[in-house]
């Protein structure tokens, strides 16, 4: 048995294109971006971002329409899937994408929001409200490569109460 699973959690980079297949079943496109941070060798933190191609369909192509806008935050549980093909030069082209098993979208106050006039009370303006914006807490990587300190974390199958 074999396993094709991904999970991410990521803000979209781009509002989703949305389009219909011939057989009418939506398809909703979009990128998402994920972050790690790290410390190098010399004891510098460093991030890097990557850059994920996220295609969703159906009922999932539905929510995403609905829902999600550059910036969101959401986390997609999927597979991986590489297609290829040649493009009008002739040339070989391949693109890797996650397609959408399940999404879990994250909570209004972590999402980007745009206050509407209606929505400010009458005595404030738009620009006199401030919006609080959440953090999102960043776990780093621990490298346990140069220690024997990560061997102390792992479980021992003997330890299980079966």
């Amino acid at each position: 048995m074999y396993l094709n699973k991904v999970f991410v959690l990521g803000r979209l980079t781009q509002d989703p294109q949305i389009r219909t297949l011939p057989s009418g079943q939506l398809v909703a496109s979009f990128g998402l971006a994920t972050n790690r941070v790290f410390t190098n060798k010399n004891g510098q933190k460093q991030e890097e971002t990557q850059y994920h191609n996220i295609v969703a369909f159906g009922r999932s192509a539905e929510i995403v329409q609905q829902y999600l806008r550059q910036g969101s935050l959401v986390l997609i549980e999927g597979r991986l899937h590489t297609r290829s093909w040649e493009d009008k030069n002739g040339t070989k082209r391949s693109r890797t994408e996650i397609i959408v098993e399940n999404l879990q979208l994250a909570p209004k106050s972590l999402s980007p929001s745009k206050i509407k006039e209606k929505e400010v009370p009458s005595s404030k303006t738009a620009e006199s409200v401030e919006v609080k914006e959440e953090e999102i807490p960043i776990i780093e990587e621990e490298d346990y490569s140069s220690s024997t300190e990560g061997e102390k974390d792992e479980i021992n199958v003997e330890d299980l109460p079966l």
